[in-house]
C-alpha cells in the first residue's frame, strides 16, 4: 500500500517550526519601562536607620544598658539554666558589683595603713585576678565557653555576696556580740551558697562531664575568699 506523498503547499502536512522561532516577532511597547535602579526601598532605609544604635541619644543608650544589666541581675537572683548571661555577656554588671563591694569593705578608720582591712585596690585585684584564674582553669579543662563569658558569669554571681555585705553593714550598726556574729554568719553562708548555685547553673554545662568537679572547685574557693572577707569585716 503506497504512502501518500506530502505536498509542500498543504498546511496540514507542513513541517513543524522551531521552538523559539516566534520570539523574534514579539515587540516591547514603548509605554512599558524597562529601566530601573538597584536601590534599597525607602521603608527599608527608615527601618535600618531606626534600628541603628549609632544615632540614638546617650540617655537611650544608658537606659538600654541598665535594663540589660537589671535583667541579668534577675537571672542571678533566680538561678536557672539559661544562656542569657553567656549569649549577651557584658562586664558592666561585674564592674559595678566589684566597685560597690570594694567600697563597702573600706573601714571607717582615718589611718588606713593601721586598720588592717582590705584596701580598695586589694579587693579589686582579688576579685578580678580570681575570676581570670578560674576562667583560664575552665579553658584548660576543655570548657566550651569564651574568656569574657566566664568573666561575665563569675562577676554577676557576686551579686548575692554584695547583698550580704550590705546586710552585714546594717547589722554592724547594732551592738557587737554573739547574736550579731551569728546573724552575719547565717547571711554570709546563705549568700555564699546562692552564688555557688547561680554560677554552676550557668557554667556546669560548658564543662566536660568528667571534669565538672575540677571546674567547680576553684569557683567554690573564689566565693569562699570573698565571703571570708565579708564575715571578718569590722567597721573600726
Amino acid at each position: 500500500m503506497a504512502e501518500a506523498e506530502e505536498s509542500p503547499g498543504d498546511p496540514g502536512t507542513a513541517s513543524p517550526r522551531p521552538l523559539f522561532a516566534g520570539l523574534s516577532d514579539i515587540s516591547i511597547s514603548q509605554d512599558i519601562p524597562v529601566e530601573g535602579e538597584i536601590t534599597i526601598p525607602m521603608k527599608s532605609r527608615i527601618r535600618e536607620f531606626d534600628s541603628s544604635t549609632l544615632n540614638e541619644s546617650v540617655r537611650n543608650t544608658i537606659m538600654r544598658d541598665l535594663k540589660a544589666v537589671g535583667k541579668k541581675f534577675m537571672h542571678v537572683l533566680y538561678p536557672r539554666k539559661s544562656n542569657t548571661l553567656l549569649r549577651d555577656w557584658d562586664l558592666w554588671g561585674p564592674l559595678i558589683l566589684c566597685v560597690t563591694l570594694a567600697l563597702m569593705l573600706q573601714r571607717d578608720s582615718v589611718d588606713s595603713e593601721k586598720d588592717g582591712g582590705p584596701q580598695f585596690a586589694e579587693v579589686f585585684v582579688i576579685v578580678w585576678f580570681g575570676a581570670v584564674t578560674i576562667t583560664l582553669n575552665s579553658k584548660l579543662l576543655g570548657g566550651n565557653i569564651s574568656f569574657f563569658q566566664s568573666l561575665c558569669v563569675l562577676g554577676y554571681c557576686i551579686l548575692p555576696l554584695t547583698v550580704a555585705m550590705l546586710i552585714c553593714r546594717l547589722v554592724l550598726l547594732a551592738d557587737p556580740g554573739p547574736v550579731n556574729f551569728m546573724v552575719r554568719l547565717f547571711v554570709v553562708i546563705v549568700m555564699f551558697a546562692w552564688s555557688i548555685v547561680a554560677s554552676t547553673a550557668f557554667l556546669a554545662d560548658s564543662q566536660p562531664p568528667n571534669r565538672r568537679a575540677l571546674a567547680v572547685y576553684p569557683v567554690f574557693l573564689f566565693y569562699f575568699v570573698i565571703s571570708w572577707m565579708i564575715l571578718t569585716f569590722t567597721p573600726q
